[in-house]
């Protein structure tokens, strides 16, 4: 048997954080979307577990989501099964997309029936939170207000199909170093998430950019100063929406219509013109 599987990227349309909690986590209020950007997945029954990435063997430990998916799934049964997994990486990584939350929740998705365990998707999201904030809406996908540290999801209907271009500078960002700059003000009124996603619905993103805000686009530009450089360059091509994604690196940029952003992506080297996905993708 083998499973092929697409794990997309998301975007962050807003971020904003309501705090710190105790257990050192922040409470976040976001609204999220996945995008057409995506890693491809198979899984294959095996005697052992192992992964390979871009034809590159990785060591079976714990430091890879799609290794610690099945790790925890493994843990959860108290059972030690196998699978010959490979994975094609397009996402960037380190870059505010969630590309390893989204190959985690594939595997969670993927090993879930290769191994016939039958697992209801309230297991998997459970599994999930242990293993990244991310992972509970990238099994979720579509678009999605995320609170709490992001397991909080209430889906929004109706998501638009918006094009984007998508600019990834520097070598990435480390997540925890982007929180730890964050200058910890958390009394700014927070974004209407409804009305931001009834924006991009209609179509009105100059009105979807006055609305929204990234708490971390700040910290994350001090730490690398070319986000907002590049920023500035795709509003300057006649964006009318630009935002970091979740802790960066990334930059995107919505447009109007795709032939506004494929002329923009066409005019910066190594741009990616995408999709946001009007539905989630089939699991």
């Amino acid at each position: 048997m083998r499973i092929a599987i697409r794990a997309h990227a998301k975007i962050n349309w807003s971020l904003c954080i309501r705090g710190e909690r105790p257990d050192g986590y922040h409470e976040l209020d976001m609204l999220m979307q996945c995008v057409e950007l995506c890693d491809e997945l198979t899984f294959e029954r095996a005697r052992r577990l192992t992964l390979e990435v871009d034809g590159q063997r990785l060591p079976g430990g714990d430091r890879n989501l799609v290794i610690r998916a099945a790790n925890a799934l493994n843990d959860a049964l108290g059972k030690r099964m196998g699978a010959r997994i490979t994975l094609k990486k397009r996402i960037p990584s380190r870059a505010g997309l969630g590309g390893g939350s989204a190959d985690c929740a594939a595997a969670l998705i993927a090993l879930n029936r290769l191994w016939n365990l039958r697992l209801p998707m309230r297991t998997l999201m459970q599994l999930g939170l242990q293993l990244g904030a991310d992972v509970p809406f990238c099994l979720n996908s579509g678009l999605c207000r995320a609170q709490g540290v992001g397991e909080v999801l209430t889906p929004m209907p109706d998501a638009p199909s918006i094009p984007l271009v998508m600019v990834t500078p520097g070598g990435g960002l480390s997540t925890p170093a982007v929180f730890r700059a964050w200058n910890g003000d958390a009394s700014a009124a927070p974004v209407d998430v409804p009305a931001l996603a009834q924006a991009l619905r209609m179509g009105e993103l100059a009105r979807a950019q006055a609305i929204s805000r990234n708490d971390l686009e700040a910290p994350a530009v001090a730490l690398m100063p070319e986000i907002g450089g590049w920023m500035e360059r795709l509003r300057g091509l006649g964006a009318p929406f630009v935002r970091m994604s979740g802790s960066g690196s990334t930059v995107f940029a919505a447009f109007p219509d795709e032939a506004s952003a494929l002329s923009a992506a066409a005019r910066i080297p190594g741009a990616v013109f995408t999709r946001t996905l009007a539905a989630s993708p089939e699991a």
